[in-house]
């Protein structure tokens, strides 16, 4: 359930049993404290009447109110709710959290969503009851903590990696907002030793339960080499950010398996805070499970699933027009098969990866490179080598500009205009790219093997109408699917890459 279908009541008793799971979905502020807190806040529960609900932390800053000290509200995953709603305000709050403000302004923001500043600026105050601006300044604010209290980082970097124009701005926020100095937030934190001071290696929030295992299975099976490395317990790779290449890995300790954490490099500090929140993305650590798991244990024919991979989660990505190519090589052919003709490419087209991009050796090729030179290195049939080289260009042009914040149903249309692009690639794409959680590929052989392996109906027509029941959690049900144990009886149509 989420923020708008909860009556006053129903936020109440979730703060009255600190139900966590609704930490990041919405903060209460207390009147006669003026403190904002996490639902799950073990202090002594507030008066009904002393209480204001806020759906967003930026809009208890703007009402007045402070971070709690002792439950830190920022300190927890964002809301799945943005992900759930492709409207315009989920839309701006994925470019926001991806430091679009912070690089083109608002008017940048608005250009991209096609809308006017003055109408962008209504539409977000009252979705979330704060305007762009401090909606952004909440994010750099989350951002500075989590340097502050987890990274050696000096202060002063920090206040520029989160965003912040100045130090006087930067000190002003952090007051305002946590009621303590930068060196006071600082001092309640627990870092960890770091011998390379470039190295950031921080902690990453999720709501559990998580499927790590299979996370970390996806990501290896499709690997590139030089490009990325993954294995049972990591997934590293290299990715070119506004500032220049980057480096990171996301891995979980020997000593805690439940942990999951971020090391990274960046070429420009003032990319750290996009690449936290693309690695979110990445691994959908926004997700709520329970709320998917719920929907899904309610058939018969998929709890079996969820009981054995509980908290699924649907795979991001870190580049949209990287995720197109790498698709449109994969459709029709193996996974293994995909990763040798994207491993060609990479090391004949990619630049060298940074120094510091740790046993890896090449970026993946820009879109230009693969437009210009793509024919000298891509094999199979020469259509797809064709349509490939063709998206490269239009993408390379500008002609096609794919990202987190683009429209669902624009973007598939946009899609479908390109040669050799069909349903199955427009539809994963928009899953992969925009977090879309109800996409069910319908045309995936297989889905349609697991499908099958599960009980469910043979008939496509019938297999659609059926999945209606898991809306609007389809992405999850086509990921349980895919990890049903089954070998497809005929090659799929589109096999994920």
């Amino acid at each position: 359930m989420n923020f708008q279908d909860m009556s006053f009541d129903q936020r109440y008793r979730a703060v009255q049993s600190r139900d966590r799971r609704f930490d990041g979905q919405f903060v209460l502020g207390v009147k006669t404290t003026g403190i904002y807190c996490r639902p799950s806040c073990p202090a002594r529960t507030p008066k009904p009447e002393n209480v204001q609900f806020f759906r967003a932390s930026a809009a208890a800053h703007a009402a007045g109110f402070r971070a709690c000290k002792r439950c830190l509200p920022e300190a927890v995953p964002g809301s799945p709710e943005w992900n759930l709603h492709g409207d315009v305000a989920g839309r701006a709050m994925r470019l926001i959290n991806d430091g679009v403000i912070d690089q083109q302004g608002v008017s940048g923001l608005a250009q991209q969503l096609g809308y006017s500043t003055r109408h962008l600026t209504r539409i977000l105050r009252e979705e979330t009851g704060a305007g762009p601006l401090a909606l952004a300044r909440a994010h750099r604010a989350q951002t500075a903590r989590v340097l502050l209290t987890q990274t050696a980082l000096p202060i002063s970097e920090i206040a520029f990696s989160a965003g912040f124009s100045s130090i006087r701005q930067f000190n002003d926020t952090i007051r305002e907002v946590y009621d303590l100095s930068p060196q006071q937030v600082r001092a309640h934190g627990h870092r960890t030793a770091q011998t390379d001071t470039a190295m950031v290696d921080i902690g990453l929030s999720y709501r559990e339960p998580i499927d790590l295992p299979g996370l970390f299975a996806w990501f290896a099976a499709r690997a590139i080499s030089g490009l990325e490395h993954a294995d049972a317990w990591s997934y590293a790779r290299a990715v070119n950010l506004p500032g220049g290449p980057a480096w990171f890995r996301v891995y979980t300790p020997p000593d805690s398996r439940s942990d999951l954490r971020l090391q990274a490099r960046v070429t420009e500090m003032q990319d750290l805070p996009i690449l936290m929140a693309r690695v979110r993305r990445l691994f959908d650590l926004d997700a709520d499970p329970v709320a998917v798991d719920t929907v899904l244990t309610s058939l018969p024919a998929i709890r079996p699933l969820v009981a054995a991979v509980p908290g699924i989660r649907v795979a991001g990505c870190m580049d949209p027009h990287e995720l197109l190519v790498r698709t449109m090589i994969g459709q029709q052919i193996s996974v293994p098969a995909a990763r040798t003709i994207l491993t060609r490419i990479t090391t004949g087209l990619g630049e060298p990866a940074p120094e510091f991009a740790l046993g890896l050796t090449h970026m993946f090729p820009t879109m230009e490179a693969i437009a210009e030179r793509g024919s000298t290195v891509l094999r199979g049939p020469k259509a797809r080598r064709n349509a490939v080289g063709n998206a490269a260009g239009t993408m390379a042009t500008g002609q096609l500009r794919l990202g987190l914040g683009d429209d669902p149903t624009e973007q598939r249309k946009a899609l479908l205009a390109l040669k050799g692009v069909g349903p199955w690639t427009a539809d994963y794409v928009r899953m992969r790219v925009t977090g879309d959680p109800d996409v069910f590929l319908i045309d995936d052989g297989a889905l349609r093997a697991g499908a099958r392996r599960a009980g469910l109906p043979a008939d496509t027509s019938d297999l659609l109408a059926w999945s209606t029941h898991s809306s609007p959690w389809r992405s999850y049900l086509t990921t349980h699917l895919w990890r049903a144990p089954t070998v497809p009886a005929q090659p799929p149509e589109g096999d994920p890459s």
